[in-house]
């Protein structure tokens, strides 16, 4: 069973960084892991997921409008890993992260990100 573990968020003041980690497991090797997208999400309590950044097999990196220029997603297949790097980070950021891949599989525990002076 494939699963995801979240790790890397915190509490951090406007301005800062972090740079979230995702271990994906249950994939027979990293090439079988290469051969999905990945995707990192938020949540804020009391509202549905939102994509926040994904990475094609291919290569190619896709933000969504409020991400681009200030998160850069990023992969090891051969350790079956993801990361969000997360610059400039302000108080709307403060939510939930996930990973998963396209299509998605089951959801993990996500990391807290929380962004306050």
């Amino acid at each position: 069973q494939v699963q995801f573990a979240e790790s890397g968020g915190g509490l951090v003041q406007p301005g800062e960084s972090l740079r979230l980690s995702c271990k994906a497991s249950g994939f027979a090797s990293g090439f079988a892991f290469s051969l999905y997208e990945v995707r990192w999400y938020r949540q804020v309590p009391g509202e549905a997921r939102e994509s926040v950044a994904q990475l094609t097999v291919s290569g190619t990196s896709v933000y969504s409008d409020s991400f681009k220029g200030r998160f850069a997603i990023s992969r090891d297949n051969g350790k079956r890993q993801v990361y969000l790097q997360m610059n400039n980070l302000q108080s709307e950021d403060t939510a939930v992260y996930y990973c998963n891949t396209w299509p998605n599989k089951s959801w993990g525990q996500g990391t807290q990100v929380t962004v306050s002076s």
